[in-house]
């Protein structure tokens, strides 16, 4: 499992002393604790930890953004290798050659004709990408999908 995967490296990090690893996996196994607790849980599925892991990438992103703004190129730095760790984390991504022909297809299946069916196709995506793929990248090709005509 992904999360004992993740137990593991930490292990790994605090032998080697690799602070940045240690710490950035430390808050992740924290996070998932806390998720697993909140939804009484042992221990989390591979697709809950994919979730909260892709939830942190987010807020790293984020962060990453506001020091670059606020010229705090130090922080940005630590964040952006931060970011890095998270990732490997994640399952390969699916190109967006793969994303636009998945969408086609969900497209033709559900007989999606404009933005109204949105909800319907972004759903019928998911399900098939799950974590190979950027929600918001996903969002952004199935608007731009639906606003062509066919």
């Amino acid at each position: 499992m992904l999360e004992e995967k993740i137990l593991n490296d930490y292990k790994e990090a605090m032998k080697s002393q690799d602070k940045i690893r240690s710490s950035t996996l430390s808050f992740l196994r924290a996070e998932l604790m806390n998720v697993a607790i909140a939804k009484k849980k042992k221990a989390l599925e591979d697709d809950e930890v994919f979730v909260v892991i892709k939830k942190q990438i987010k807020q790293h992103q984020d962060s990453i953004e506001q020091f670059k703004k606020g010229n705090r190129e130090d922080l940005s730095v630590k964040e952006e290798a931060e970011l890095e760790i998270l990732k490997s984390y994640l399952p390969p991504q699916l190109s967006e050659e793969q994303l636009k022909q998945l969408i086609e297809e969900a497209v033709t299946g559900l007989g999606a004709a404009g933005m109204k069916d949105m909800g319907k196709v972004m759903k019928e995506v998911s399900v098939k990408v799950g974590p190979g793929a950027d929600s918001k990248v996903v969002s952004g090709l199935v608007k731009e999908r639906l606003l062509r005509p066919a």
